[in-house]
């Protein structure tokens, strides 16, 4: 039986390409009664078994075990996230990026952050621009020094891309990130020929319209691996986690985590917190724990509402 990977979902239908074919092979295939039965979706990213109907397409038979899954984008046997985040138009929302990165370091993937649109940087007043560089700075040494690798790119000159191409994983790569940051635009100028749709910034909503509307593997031009281009999103939530969960999320609190006087300790009011001498002696960033504590008061909201 063919063997293939799903490169693309769209209206019940999974889009397979056939191990050994070209690129651009794909086979469209509907899924077994079964997986329903069970519970089941096939996920762009799965490595599936397929059989060929008299009628020229497919039907998933099989699913592989997956070695990773996310929930929200929708996709399996994911190495890497590129989370991607503008400077300017929209404002860089580090709360909405920690968000992000507690969701990636739960599916146990690694992540790079790309800042895009520095070159709006610089078309500011030359005060303003010394003072968003400065804060810009900043965030991308805090982030650096927690372990997380920050690429700075504009779309416009390419600056950045080399450096993110090589980061690239020779597996599947997703990127992710705030609705109107350029997302569509970077991938666009760094693959020739891709053309995905793109939106202007909304200034009265001070955010982007999603243009992609379903997830689909893109084949790099080396060959090996695939980027997974995802839709916008508007809310991640954390029901799925645990209190200890959240704390292991931010990866500055583990090695500290080991040394509070409580096992499951939650970093916010028991005596002996290592996490909290940490931070009071200013080697853990007061933004990223009080955005620690807004999520473990969303995630017990959330509890108490479901």
């Amino acid at each position: 039986m063919p063997k293939g990977l799903i490169v693309k979902a769209l209206s019940g239908f999974y889009y397979v390409r056939p191990d050994g074919e070209s690129m651009d092979a794909v086979v469209q295939c509907r899924a077994r009664g079964v997986f329903k039965k069970k519970g089941i979706s096939p996920l762009v990213g799965d490595r599936v078994n397929f059989s060929m109907t008299d009628n020229g397409e497919g039907t998933v038979e099989g699913i592989d075990e997956r070695h990773s899954e996310l929930i929200r984008p929708p996709i399996a046997n994911v190495s890497l996230a590129i989370l991607a985040f503008s400077v300017l138009e929209p404002d860089l929302n580090t709360q909405l990026l920690d968000k992000f990165l507690v969701h990636i370091e739960h599916a146990g993937l690694d992540a790079v952050i790309v800042l895009t649109k520095w070159d709006l940087i610089a078309d500011l007043p030359d005060a303003e621009f010394s003072k968003q560089e400065a804060k810009l700075r900043d965030i991308v040494a805090l982030y650096r020094s927690i372990g997380y690798d920050v690429v700075e790119t504009s779309s416009k000159t390419g600056w950045g891309y080399d450096k993110l191409s090589e980061l690239l994983s020779d597996d599947i790569s997703v990127f992710a990130g705030q609705s109107g940051v350029g997302k569509s635009s970077l991938l666009n100028a760094m693959f020739p020929g891709l053309s995905l749709e793109t939106n202007a910034i909304s200034h009265r909503l001070g955010r982007g319209k999603h243009t992609t509307r379903h997830v689909e593997l893109i084949p790099l031009a080396t060959g090996e691996g695939y980027i997974a281009d995802t839709p916008g999103f508007s809310q991640l939530d954390f029901l799925e986690l645990g209190v200890e969960e959240l704390s292991n999320c931010f990866r500055e609190f583990r090695t500290h985590a080991e040394s509070c006087k409580f096992r499951g300790c939650t970093h916010t009011h028991e005596p002996g917190c290592r996490v909290k001498e940490v931070l009071e002696e200013g080697n853990i960033s007061a933004s990223r724990y009080e955005h620690y504590q807004l999520f473990m008061e969303e995630m017990k909201d959330k509890k108490r509402r479901y």
